[in-house]
Protein backbone atom coordinates (compact mmCIF):
# COMPACT_ATOMS: atom_id res chain seq x y z
CA UNK A 1 0.00 0.00 0.00
CA UNK A 2 2.82 2.32 0.69
CA UNK A 3 4.39 1.31 -2.38
CA UNK A 4 0.82 2.72 -4.58
CA UNK A 5 1.05 6.02 -2.33
CA UNK A 6 4.98 6.81 -3.15
CA UNK A 7 4.00 8.51 -6.72
CA UNK A 8 1.48 10.77 -4.77
CA UNK A 9 3.43 11.95 -2.19
CA UNK A 10 6.23 12.74 -4.82
CA UNK A 11 3.85 14.63 -7.08
CA UNK A 12 2.53 17.17 -5.15
CA UNK A 13 5.75 19.14 -3.71
CA UNK A 14 6.37 18.91 -7.54
CA UNK A 15 3.22 20.40 -8.65
CA UNK A 16 3.44 22.75 -6.03
CA UNK A 17 6.66 23.74 -6.75
CA UNK A 18 5.71 24.54 -10.80
CA UNK A 19 2.80 26.70 -9.31
CA UNK A 20 5.09 28.44 -7.22
CA UNK A 21 7.69 29.02 -9.63
CA UNK A 22 5.16 30.39 -12.23
CA UNK A 23 3.78 32.65 -9.68
CA UNK A 24 7.41 33.86 -8.35
CA UNK A 25 7.53 37.16 -10.78
CA UNK A 26 3.99 37.75 -10.13
CA UNK A 27 4.56 37.68 -6.28
CA UNK A 28 8.08 39.68 -6.62
CA UNK A 29 6.49 42.42 -8.90
CA UNK A 30 3.30 43.00 -6.67
CA UNK A 31 6.06 42.91 -3.54
CA UNK A 32 8.40 45.32 -5.29
CA UNK A 33 5.48 47.93 -6.07
CA UNK A 34 3.66 47.97 -2.87
CA UNK A 35 7.11 48.93 -1.33
CA UNK A 36 7.41 51.43 -3.74
CA UNK A 37 4.43 52.49 -2.75
CA UNK A 38 4.24 52.17 0.90
CA UNK A 39 7.39 54.46 0.37
CA UNK A 40 6.01 57.14 -0.90
CA UNK A 41 3.08 57.53 1.58
CA UNK A 42 5.49 57.45 4.47
CA UNK A 43 8.21 59.61 3.47
CA UNK A 44 5.86 62.03 1.94
CA UNK A 45 8.11 62.37 -1.14
CA UNK A 46 6.73 64.92 -3.97
CA UNK A 47 6.26 63.48 -7.76
CA UNK A 48 8.99 65.33 -9.24
CA UNK A 49 11.70 63.80 -6.54
CA UNK A 50 9.33 60.04 -6.24
CA UNK A 51 6.62 59.19 -7.90
CA UNK A 52 4.49 56.65 -7.84
CA UNK A 53 3.62 53.29 -9.37
CA UNK A 54 0.45 54.83 -10.57
CA UNK A 55 2.15 58.03 -12.37
CA UNK A 56 5.14 55.81 -13.83
CA UNK A 57 2.92 53.04 -15.45
CA UNK A 58 0.75 56.50 -17.04
CA UNK A 59 3.71 57.98 -18.26
CA UNK A 60 4.58 54.51 -20.19
CA UNK A 61 0.95 54.22 -21.59
CA UNK A 62 1.50 58.14 -22.68
CA UNK A 63 4.54 57.75 -24.03
CA UNK A 64 4.82 54.31 -25.03
CA UNK A 65 5.77 55.91 -29.03
CA UNK A 66 8.97 57.81 -27.42
CA UNK A 67 10.20 55.20 -24.88
CA UNK A 68 9.78 52.41 -27.83
CA UNK A 69 11.38 54.54 -30.27
CA UNK A 70 14.44 55.31 -27.77
CA UNK A 71 14.65 51.96 -26.51
CA UNK A 72 15.04 50.07 -29.90
CA UNK A 73 18.77 52.14 -30.44
CA UNK A 74 19.41 50.65 -26.72
CA UNK A 75 18.58 47.30 -27.10
CA UNK A 76 20.32 47.16 -30.42
CA UNK A 77 23.83 48.56 -28.80
CA UNK A 78 23.71 46.38 -26.10
CA UNK A 79 22.75 43.01 -28.49
CA UNK A 80 25.02 43.90 -30.54
CA UNK A 81 27.94 45.29 -27.63
CA UNK A 82 26.79 41.39 -25.92
CA UNK A 83 28.24 39.29 -28.60
CA UNK A 84 31.21 41.60 -29.88
CA UNK A 85 32.41 41.24 -26.91
CA UNK A 86 32.07 37.74 -26.37
CA UNK A 87 33.47 37.59 -29.04
CA UNK A 88 36.71 39.17 -28.34
CA UNK A 89 36.58 37.49 -25.28
CA UNK A 90 37.01 33.83 -26.77
CA UNK A 91 40.04 35.21 -29.35
CA UNK A 92 41.82 36.65 -26.29
CA UNK A 93 41.20 33.73 -23.88
CA UNK A 94 42.02 30.53 -25.98
CA UNK A 95 45.65 32.19 -27.27
CA UNK A 96 46.15 32.95 -23.64
CA UNK A 97 45.58 28.92 -23.04
CA UNK A 98 47.80 27.80 -25.81
CA UNK A 99 51.05 30.01 -25.64
CA UNK A 100 52.50 30.73 -22.52
CA UNK A 101 53.85 33.97 -23.62
CA UNK A 102 50.86 35.28 -24.98
CA UNK A 103 49.79 35.17 -21.58
CA UNK A 104 52.56 36.77 -19.65
CA UNK A 105 52.38 40.03 -22.04
CA UNK A 106 48.23 39.86 -22.12
CA UNK A 107 47.19 39.36 -18.57
CA UNK A 108 48.79 42.46 -17.02
CA UNK A 109 47.25 44.06 -20.15
CA UNK A 110 43.59 42.87 -19.11
CA UNK A 111 44.01 43.53 -15.62
CA UNK A 112 45.35 47.51 -15.98
CA UNK A 113 42.19 47.93 -18.27
CA UNK A 114 40.04 46.92 -15.26
CA UNK A 115 41.55 50.04 -12.98
CA UNK A 116 40.58 52.48 -15.24
CA UNK A 117 36.78 53.96 -14.63
CA UNK A 118 34.19 52.80 -17.93
CA UNK A 119 33.19 56.18 -17.72
CA UNK A 120 36.20 57.60 -18.12
CA UNK A 121 36.38 55.77 -21.01
CA UNK A 122 33.48 57.10 -22.87
CA UNK A 123 33.92 60.75 -23.65
CA UNK A 124 36.87 59.36 -25.91
CA UNK A 125 34.62 56.55 -27.61
CA UNK A 126 32.23 59.20 -28.63
CA UNK A 127 35.45 61.17 -29.61
CA UNK A 128 36.83 58.79 -31.88
CA UNK A 129 33.81 57.08 -32.98
CA UNK A 130 31.24 59.42 -33.30
CA UNK A 131 27.74 60.20 -31.56
CA UNK A 132 26.29 57.06 -33.69
CA UNK A 133 26.05 53.36 -32.12
CA UNK A 134 29.66 52.19 -33.10
CA UNK A 135 30.82 54.03 -29.94
CA UNK A 136 27.82 52.87 -27.84
CA UNK A 137 28.47 48.96 -28.86
CA UNK A 138 32.35 49.48 -28.01
CA UNK A 139 31.75 50.14 -24.65
CA UNK A 140 29.38 47.53 -24.03
CA UNK A 141 32.52 45.03 -25.65
CA UNK A 142 34.77 46.39 -23.26
CA UNK A 143 32.49 45.86 -20.11
CA UNK A 144 31.63 42.05 -21.55
CA UNK A 145 35.07 41.86 -22.41
CA UNK A 146 36.78 41.23 -19.41
CA UNK A 147 34.64 39.01 -17.56
CA UNK A 148 33.76 36.55 -20.56
CA UNK A 149 37.81 36.34 -21.11
CA UNK A 150 38.60 35.40 -17.79
CA UNK A 151 35.71 32.96 -17.15
CA UNK A 152 36.79 31.33 -20.47
CA UNK A 153 40.77 31.13 -19.64
CA UNK A 154 40.05 30.29 -16.66
CA UNK A 155 37.95 27.14 -17.55
CA UNK A 156 40.24 26.19 -20.43
CA UNK A 157 43.17 26.25 -17.33
CA UNK A 158 41.15 24.21 -15.24
CA UNK A 159 40.81 20.93 -17.59
CA UNK A 160 40.81 18.07 -16.54
CA UNK A 161 44.76 16.50 -16.68
CA UNK A 162 43.57 13.26 -16.84
CA UNK A 163 41.72 13.42 -20.24
CA UNK A 164 44.39 15.75 -21.41
CA UNK A 165 46.68 12.73 -20.76
CA UNK A 166 45.22 9.98 -22.18
CA UNK A 167 44.28 12.11 -24.96
CA UNK A 168 48.05 12.58 -25.62
CA UNK A 169 48.73 8.98 -25.39
CA UNK A 170 46.77 8.52 -28.07
CA UNK A 171 48.60 10.17 -30.06
CA UNK A 172 46.20 13.74 -30.31
CA UNK A 173 47.50 16.75 -31.42
CA UNK A 174 47.76 20.41 -29.72
CA UNK A 175 44.53 21.65 -32.19
CA UNK A 176 42.34 18.16 -31.16
CA UNK A 177 43.45 18.89 -27.61
CA UNK A 178 41.82 21.91 -27.70
CA UNK A 179 38.77 21.17 -29.98
CA UNK A 180 37.99 17.57 -28.19
CA UNK A 181 39.10 18.24 -24.79
CA UNK A 182 39.68 21.73 -23.75
CA UNK A 183 36.78 23.82 -25.35
CA UNK A 184 33.79 21.15 -24.11
CA UNK A 185 35.51 20.90 -20.70
CA UNK A 186 35.33 24.93 -20.79
CA UNK A 187 32.36 25.50 -22.23
CA UNK A 188 30.60 25.45 -18.76
CA UNK A 189 33.13 28.06 -17.59
CA UNK A 190 32.58 30.57 -20.59
CA UNK A 191 28.41 30.12 -20.02
CA UNK A 192 29.20 31.72 -16.57
CA UNK A 193 31.18 34.53 -17.84
CA UNK A 194 28.93 35.10 -20.89
CA UNK A 195 25.52 35.37 -18.39
CA UNK A 196 27.57 37.77 -16.15
CA UNK A 197 28.61 39.87 -19.36
CA UNK A 198 24.07 39.50 -19.76
CA UNK A 199 23.36 40.89 -16.96
CA UNK A 200 25.71 43.96 -16.89
CA UNK A 201 26.06 44.71 -21.06
CA UNK A 202 23.12 47.29 -20.71
CA UNK A 203 25.81 49.78 -17.87
CA UNK A 204 27.73 50.27 -21.28
CA UNK A 205 25.26 51.22 -23.84
CA UNK A 206 23.66 53.58 -21.04
CA UNK A 207 26.74 54.99 -19.96
CA UNK A 208 27.70 55.79 -23.74
CA UNK A 209 24.37 57.31 -24.14
CA UNK A 210 24.53 59.50 -21.16
CA UNK A 211 27.95 60.87 -22.74
CA UNK A 212 26.83 61.95 -25.90
CA UNK A 213 24.28 60.86 -27.66
CA UNK A 214 21.05 61.52 -29.95
CA UNK A 215 18.84 58.39 -29.25
CA UNK A 216 18.25 55.93 -26.72
CA UNK A 217 17.20 55.51 -22.90
CA UNK A 218 20.29 56.71 -21.75
CA UNK A 219 20.21 59.98 -23.49
CA UNK A 220 15.96 60.00 -22.86
CA UNK A 221 16.57 59.73 -18.74
CA UNK A 222 19.99 62.62 -18.90
CA UNK A 223 16.97 65.19 -20.84
CA UNK A 224 13.78 63.97 -18.46
CA UNK A 225 16.49 64.26 -15.50
CA UNK A 226 17.14 68.20 -16.79
CA UNK A 227 13.59 68.77 -17.02
CA UNK A 228 12.56 67.09 -13.43
CA UNK A 229 10.52 64.65 -15.42
CA UNK A 230 11.39 61.84 -12.89
CA UNK A 231 8.38 59.92 -13.78
CA UNK A 232 9.73 59.58 -17.20
CA UNK A 233 13.20 58.67 -15.91
CA UNK A 234 11.45 55.52 -13.69
CA UNK A 235 9.61 54.83 -16.98
CA UNK A 236 13.14 54.13 -18.94
CA UNK A 237 14.86 52.63 -16.03
CA UNK A 238 11.99 49.76 -15.60
CA UNK A 239 12.25 49.00 -19.22
CA UNK A 240 15.66 48.96 -19.01
CA UNK A 241 14.85 46.08 -16.51
CA UNK A 242 12.47 44.31 -18.11
CA UNK A 243 14.95 43.97 -20.98
CA UNK A 244 17.68 43.03 -18.94
CA UNK A 245 15.86 40.38 -16.93
CA UNK A 246 14.67 39.41 -20.35
CA UNK A 247 17.73 39.02 -21.77
CA UNK A 248 19.85 36.93 -19.39
CA UNK A 249 16.68 34.64 -19.12
CA UNK A 250 16.94 33.90 -22.74
CA UNK A 251 20.74 33.39 -23.05
CA UNK A 252 19.95 31.05 -19.81
CA UNK A 253 17.78 28.90 -21.17
CA UNK A 254 19.80 28.77 -24.81
CA UNK A 255 22.99 28.19 -22.04
CA UNK A 256 21.17 25.14 -20.41
CA UNK A 257 20.48 23.77 -23.49
CA UNK A 258 23.49 23.97 -25.33
CA UNK A 259 25.29 22.54 -22.98
CA UNK A 260 22.95 19.54 -21.52
CA UNK A 261 26.42 17.74 -19.86
CA UNK A 262 26.68 20.83 -17.12
CA UNK A 263 25.62 19.44 -13.83
CA UNK A 264 23.19 20.89 -11.86
CA UNK A 265 23.78 20.13 -8.21
CA UNK A 266 21.14 22.74 -6.95
CA UNK A 267 17.75 21.01 -9.04
CA UNK A 268 15.33 19.42 -7.10
CA UNK A 269 15.38 15.77 -7.59
CA UNK A 270 12.16 14.23 -8.86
Amino acid sequence: MSLQNNPHTNKKPLTERRWLMLARPLIIVVALIATWQALVLITGAPKYMLPTPADVWTTLIARHDVLFDHAQYTIAETVIGLFAGAALGTLAAIPMALFSPVRFWLMPILLVSQAIPFFALAPLLVLWLGFGLASKIAMAALIIFFPVTVAFFDGLARTETGWLDLARTMGASRWRLLTHIRLPAALPAFASGFRVATAVAPIGAVIGEWVGSSHGLGYLMLHANARVQIDMVFACLLILCAFSITQYFIVDRILRAALPWQPDSLKPVR
